[in-house]
């Protein structure tokens, strides 16, 4: 059942972040936050297949032991195309607000970004073997978080001092899925009921492509 249900959700959930996001780099109109957005949705979208197609394979055959190359090898692609969704993120943060300048913020943002890669190619993190280490989960996260908890100031900010309706809970979705992955990447080895955090988590980056879009979509309307 668990195999089913899941394999399910995670097609559902490919297809639509990637078709969203194709129609929002076809229908940007030469905007660029709207391309940048729908670039930030694919980036996720394909990222994610490299996890979760391996994932469903292994869950509906032998079990998830026997593809733990797979989906180590899998969840490192993953890592990078997550970190470059954050930085596709704060490009869409300057171009939606006219941010001009701050090349210190941008430095930052850069900085914590390729010491996140740097962090998850490191070969201490062991992602082909089925006892990867747990610290080496906490010290790429470090970066990553502090990279998110940015992006959430920034969106938090600048969506109240501009009063912009469409992107008003742009920051809770980043909160909602640091929120879900954070537990999973301490706790879910140990107690692996922790992982169907995963769910909310993924649920909360549809709802970001989802903000995109449809502000997308509102801007032609008017």
């Amino acid at each position: 059942m668990q195999a089913i249900f899941e394999t399910l959700f995670d097609i559902v959930y490919l297809v639509t972040v990637i078709t969203l996001g194709i129609l929002m780099v076809r229908g940007s109109g030469g905007e660029l936050q709207y391309r940048l957005f729908g670039a930030m949705a694919i980036t996720l979208g394909c990222g994610d297949a490299f996890h979760l197609i391996p994932r469903a394979v292994a869950l509906c055959t032998t079990g998830l032991e026997s593809y733990t190359a797979a989906l180590g090898i899998g969840k490192l692609i993953t890592s990078i195309t997550m970190t470059a969704f954050y930085v596709l993120l704060y490009d869409v943060w300057r171009c939606r607000y006219r941010i001009t300048g701050k090349k210190g913020l941008t430095i930052a943002v850069w900085t914590l970004a390729a010491l996140r890669v740097v962090l998850c190619l490191m070969p201490q993190n062991a992602w082909t073997s089925a006892e990867a280490p747990l610290s080496w989960g906490i010290y790429r996260n470090i970066p990553f978080t502090i990279l998110g908890a940015l992006i959430v100031v920034l969106f938090y900010r600048s969506a109240k001092e501009t009063g912009d309706r469409p992107f008003r809970f742009l920051w809770l979705t980043v909160v909602i899925s640091f929120g879900c992955y954070l537990p999973v990447v301490l706790f879910a080895d140990r107690i692996p009921a922790v992982g169907m955090l995963m769910i909310p988590k993924t649920c909360a980056y549809v709802w970001t492509v989802l903000i995109g879009f449809n502000a997308m979509k509102g801007r032609k309307n008017q």
